[in-house]
């Protein structure tokens, strides 16, 4: 295994919390590793699994979707469209020949800057043990 290996994962953060708890971790200076490509969206529900495919198949090494606790999404429901939303595209995974360990759902509040910083730290470790994604193009 190459120890140089420097993933590329692309953090889908909601607004609303997850974001939140990622500027969180960064104003208290808690280090995490700079694996993570956040991408901003206004709820995590809003993730098409058409989007964690093409990440996984166009560069992206593992993929994070963070979104608030169930019971506390802005838009009610969305969260939970994302729980359904993920057990599809770990089974569109499966169908693509892409580890289902390459793709994960958390919830993460605002106030949680330390478990944002921890998530992205097991993950990447997850992400290094597996490996460069071997299905990325070019």
């Amino acid at each position: 295994m190459d120890e140089k290996f420097e993933p590329l994962i692309i953090g889908f953060c909601c607004n609303w919390c997850s974001y939140a708890g990622a500027d969180l971790a960064g104003v208290s200076r808690i280090q995490y590793p700079t694996s993570l490509r956040i991408i901003r969206v206004m709820c995590s529900g809003m993730i098409h699994p058409n989007l964690v495919v093409d990440a996984l198949t166009k560069g992206g090494d593992g993929v994070l979707i963070c979104g608030c606790h169930p019971g506390d999404c802005h838009y009610q429901d969305g969260n939970l469209k994302a729980e359904k939303r993920a057990e599809a595209i770990t089974l569109m995974l499966e169908d693509f020949g892409i580890e289902p360990e390459r793709f994960r759902l958390e919830w993460v509040s605002a106030a949680e800057g330390a478990r944002f910083a921890q998530v992205v730290k097991e993950f990447t470790e997850q992400i290094i043990n597996l490996g460069a994604n071997p299905n990325r193009s070019g």
